[in-house]
């Protein structure tokens, strides 16, 4: 995933570290740099219980080295003055005496990375680390990870964040992950999911695209539970990925095969022992109804009529809803791995988006001029951007959106129903594109010159290259279509192609500069296009809540609040997953008496970045030709397929 942390310009911070003074330092309005999450998504509730008004925040610490351990602190002036009225809420008793604080766990298992937070009781993160995990790509479109390397980085970063911490203050331990696919034989040891046999590799990664024929039989099907999906099941789901391996690892793996489970399932399974699943994870990706369960009939269609015959003991016949306590919490040996204490409560999980959207639909909007101000939490759409991008929308009632995901219900927030509309490659793409480019090496160095990032320094050359006009409008005559790992939302579509018009025989910076203008454009085009599918369809949206790593970009955030015309709200805690993670520690606790209520006292608003009208125009303008590139190359498939 692409790092932006250095496209934040404020001032550094530095991080300190004392065992013996973070007790006073813990309850300060810490402000976590945004620096190492990598996807994720927001989206507010119009809760109508008051909430306090957020401090600024104190400068930004130099990001981390990947592996390391930060924590952040502030000079004992801004000490002083920010501890009172953060004493004021709750956190004083009437003698004078402060309460014990409480602390939750949150962990995040990303595409190229575990991140794990330290989080109090008001949202407030204490200390980041974050691990680097594995992936192979043995051919192409075939993603594998190992689920021991992924649990060994949990483990890693959690003891990072407790370092120094009463143990017994650390009340829940929340997990969200990726949507990939785990597989375990009955004794839960790895399982290969490849032809090589190598069982170290039993994870396939949710942006595996190897089961395409296996999907398009799915979808011949037009059984009902699609229209759950958005009308067609997409390639990352489990479905298509398991009828795989009992076509193409009969011996080797499905035969062996005793438990499969969504990533954030094995983790809260690793940490307790207990193999219920998650409401979020089967209704999202396994076609469970949390209404009427599962649909014998579809499996039997689609081949998969084994999990029919045992119950679907292998896939999960005891669902939980989110943030729900599991078992007796953290086992013995699991509170040895991860540097915790046995019995601590252990949350039932969510899908890494899904944590973004807890993490942030909650905030209190009050005094930002915002239009979704008084309207009700329908109005936000959560944009949860990184590796890929997800867009959370949720609705008191089913709301059917071609080509969306859902509706799910309870899947997110409990009582509500979610659409997810996505895009399969965002951050991924961006990379593609510059590093792919012949003045990359230019980049780097110069770059690495200033002690920048690549794209902080790219933001500030297209500041220099624009002279009188704004930014945007370097893309007059260069246009790209993005979806080079095919369409996920709103045509569903894998089998569509990324496209670049108006290209010259140019190489150079300026080139590279405007080519990443153009795509981080595309991006929030497509953006445009998902909501105008959930608006046609009954949404009514006007507020953007973007979280994750790509949110740390700001002309990423500039162009969608541009092109969406809507303005776009940021977290304070730019680790708004990490906070979704903890939440639901928070609730299998009991310190809160409902998910709704930890939302609304753990999320909060950071900064509002509002969409420039004058430029409406010549984003009208660009999205035209945005959907005729689409038009043109279903045109051009069209004709070479003619006979």
């Amino acid at each position: 995933m692409s790092d932006w942390a250095s496209t934040v310009s404020d001032p550094p911070l530095s991080p300190t570290w004392a065992p013996g003074a973070f007790a006073g330092a813990q309850a300060l309005r810490a402000h976590v740099r945004e620096e190492a999450s990598p996807t994720r998504e927001r989206t507010g509730l119009a809760l109508s219980s008051p909430f306090p008004q957020s401090l600024p925040p104190p400068p930004l610490p130099p990001p981390p080295a990947a592996g390391s351990l930060t924590r952040w602190a502030v000079a004992p002036e801004t000490l002083l003055s920010s501890l009172c009225p953060l004493l004021g809420g709750g956190t004083a008793m009437s003698g004078g005496e402060q309460k014990p604080k409480r602390y939750y766990v949150g962990v995040d298992v990303g595409t190229g990375s575990v991140r794990a937070a330290l989080v109090d009781q008001s949202g407030v993160l204490l200390a980041f680390a974050d691990h680097p995990i594995e992936k192979w790509e043995p051919q192409f479109n075939h993603h594998e990870q190992s689920s021991e390397d992924i649990w060994a980085a949990c483990c890693v970063v959690t003891k990072k964040v407790v370092q120094g911490i009463d143990l017994n203050q650390i009340r829940g331990l929340g997990f969200d992950a990726t949507c990939s696919l785990v597989v375990l034989d009955k004794q839960f040891h790895p399982l290969p999911v490849n032809h090589e046999g190598d069982s170290c590799r039993n994870v396939i990664m949710w942006l595996d695209h190897r089961a395409v024929s296996q999907v398009n039989r799915i979808n011949e099907t037009k059984h009902s539970v699609l229209q759950y999906v958005g009308g067609v099941m997409s390639v990352e789901m489990q479905a298509p990925k398991l009828l795989w391996l009992k076509e193409n690892l009969r011996e080797t793996c499905w035969d062996k095969a005793g438990h499969f489970f969504d990533l954030p399932d094995f983790l809260s399974w690793k940490a307790t022992g207990v193999t219920a699943r998650s409401l979020c994870s089967l209704v999202c990706k396994w076609t469970y109804s949390a209404e009427k369960g599962w649909d014998d009939s579809f499996w039997k269609m689609v081949g998969l009529e084994d999990f029919v015959a045992d119950n679907y003991s292998k896939i999960g016949n005891q669902v939980l809803p989110p943030g729900a306590s599991l078992g007796n919490g953290l086992t013995p040996e699991a509170a040895r791995d991860l540097g915790l204490l046995p019995g601590i409560a252990v949350a039932a999980s969510l899908i890494d988006a899904h944590a973004g959207g807890l993490g942030v639909i909650g905030a209190d909007v009050r005094g930002h001029g915002l239009v979704c101000e008084g309207q009700p939490v329908t109005s936000r759409l959560a944009v949860i951007c990184g590796t890929s991008s997800c867009h959370m929308g949720i609705s008191k009632d089913p709301i059917f959106v071609p080509g969306v995901w859902g509706p799910y219900f309870s899947a997110m927030v409990p009582g509500f129903w979610l659409n997810e509309g996505g895009q399969s490659v965002t951050g991924k793409l961006i990379d593609h594109m510059v590093q792919g480019h012949a003045a990359f090496p230019e980049l780097q160095a110069k770059a690495t010159a200033r002690c920048q990032s690549i794209y902080a320094y790219l933001n500030s050359h297209l500041d220099l290259i624009k002279k009188a006009q704004p930014v945007g409008f370097l893309t007059v005559d260069l246009h790209v279509w993005p979806d080079f790992h095919g369409n996920r939302s709103p045509l569903a579509d894998l089998t569509l192609k990324g496209m670049v018009t108006g290209l010259t025989l140019s190489q150079d910076l300026d080139d590279l500069a405007i080519l990443y203008l153009a795509t981080v454009q595309a991006i929030a085009l497509g953006t445009r296009f998902i909501i105008e599918a959930m608006e046609a369809a009954g949404h009514s949206i006007s507020t953007l809540f973007l979280c994750g790593g790509l949110s740390k970009n700001p002309l990423f955030v500039q162009m969608h609040a541009d092109i969406t015309g809507m303005p776009v709200v940021l977290s304070q805690e730019v680790e708004s997953v990490l906070v979704g993670a903890a939440i639901l520690g928070a609730c299998a606790s009991g310190d809160f008496a409902s998910v709704q209520e930890a939302m609304a006292k753990m999320s909060k608003v950071g900064k509002v970045v509002f969409p420039r009208q004058q430029d409406k125009k010549y984003y009208d303008k660009k999205y035209q030709v945005f959907l005729k590139l689409v038009e043109h190359q279903m045109e051009y498939l069209a004709i070479m397929n003619d006979d």
